[in-house]
């Protein structure tokens, strides 16, 4: 018996003059994205943003190429083997499939593709992360409908614009007041949602003094699209000092200051365990599992935290007692990524929120 076989395409002259035409293509595509003047179009305000725009530049040379041959052969292809009026009724096209070399090089090219891209972006992301912690740390808190600012040993919220000095190192902690927002200043080249009762962490340096917009792009309700007013100003260090010491006199009789290091006392005896464990569940679990220490989300896990003989001492070393935890929760902690625990203010805690979480806490055993 003789095997039927499917007949042998052979790709005409046509084909290979259009592909030597998207090759050329490809190619102009990628020289022009190597030397786009990606600045030009919207300036690089903060470190990363030269490392993020290169990124940018990559995918889009990829997704050019990509995009001329897909769209071009598919074009191609349908002009070519387009029905004929002397086809037969119901003819079928021709048939390529199981051709093992195109599957082997449509999957392996891509594979790489992913790969290469996979690291690049993680190797940004992790230059972000460890940007330095030892600069000016501020806090934005989204509202319906627009941002405030905090600053250390600035009393109350700042709702005018936020302000930066130049070639300074930057920690932004930013959260929700109501609704779930973003920060995003596309000069930054950074964004974050803000979302309540969670504390998202961007870390810049910003390079470029001027004047640039911060957008809200997540839909926060109705006056959403107004949500576009407000500037970050990078100055030069002196004039950010003037502005700061402003604010800080400005400020000065302000009831709702920002907790200091070291503040006031708690009275932790009023404290309610089924307040403090309400109160875990909409501020804390997002971070901390209510089980043993190694059962970590971002941080330890706190069950027994105050009677853990493992571990005697909180994160930033103090002993593991009411008085020391209740100053975390005041004061917040700074450590090497990803170790950051967000301030009484930005976490929205009353002293008496702080008294019942204490109490609830002490209570897991």
């Amino acid at each position: 018996m003789v095997e039927k076989r499917e007949p042998v395409v052979r790709l005409e002259r046509g084909f290979w003059i259009i592909t030597a035409v998207f090759a050329v293509l490809s190619i102009a595509a990628v020289v022009y994205w190597y030397y786009a003047p990606v600045s030009s179009w919207l300036p690089e305000g903060a470190k990363p943003a030269e490392e993020i725009d290169e990124l940018f530049k990559f995918m889009a040379a990829i997704a050019s190429v990509l995009f001329i041959a897909v769209f071009g052969y598919l074009l191609y292809f349908s002009f070519t083997f387009r029905a004929k009026k002397s086809d037969a009724a119901g003819a079928i096209g021709v048939q390529i499939h199981d051709h093992h070399g195109l599957e082997l090089w449509w999957t392996i090219i891509p594979a790489i593709l992913v790969v290469v891209l996979s690291a690049l972006s993680v190797k940004i992301w992790y230059q972000i992360q460890i940007q330095p912690n030892n600069g000016l740390v501020v806090e934005s808190i989204g509202h319906q409908w627009y941002y405030t600012f905090r600053y250390p040993q600035v009393h109350g919220e700042i709702t005018d614009a936020m302000h930066l000095p130049v070639n300074e190192p930057v920690t932004l902690n930013v959260t929700s007041a109501d609704v779930i927002h973003s920060f995003w200043v596309p000069a930054f080249r950074l964004k974050a949602d803000m979302v309540p009762g969670l504390i998202n962490t961007l870390r810049f340096t910003p390079t470029l003094p001027g004047t640039y917009k911060i957008i809200c792009t997540e839909f926060c309700g109705t006056q959403h699209a107004e949500m576009n007013q407000q500037v970050v100003v990078v100055e030069s260090k002196a004039k950010w000092e003037a502005w700061y010491h402003g604010w800080q006199q400005k400020n000065a009789n302000v009831s709702d200051a920002l907790p200091k290091a070291g503040g006031g006392t708690i009275a932790l005896a009023s404290g309610d365990p089924k307040a403090g464990q309400a109160l875990f569940a909409t501020k804390c679990s997002g971070c901390h599992a209510v089980g043993p220490f190694d059962q970590k989300i971002v941080g330890p896990g706190l069950k027994g935290i105050l009677d853990d003989p493992k571990h005697p001492n909180l994160v930033d070393g103090a002993p593991a007692n009411p008085a020391d935890v209740a100053k975390i929760l005041q004061n917040g902690y700074k450590g090497d990524y990803p170790v950051a625990m967000p301030n009484q203010t930005a976490n929205g805690l009353s002293d008496k929120d702080i008294a019942n979480l204490v109490a609830y806490l002490g209570s897991l055993k």
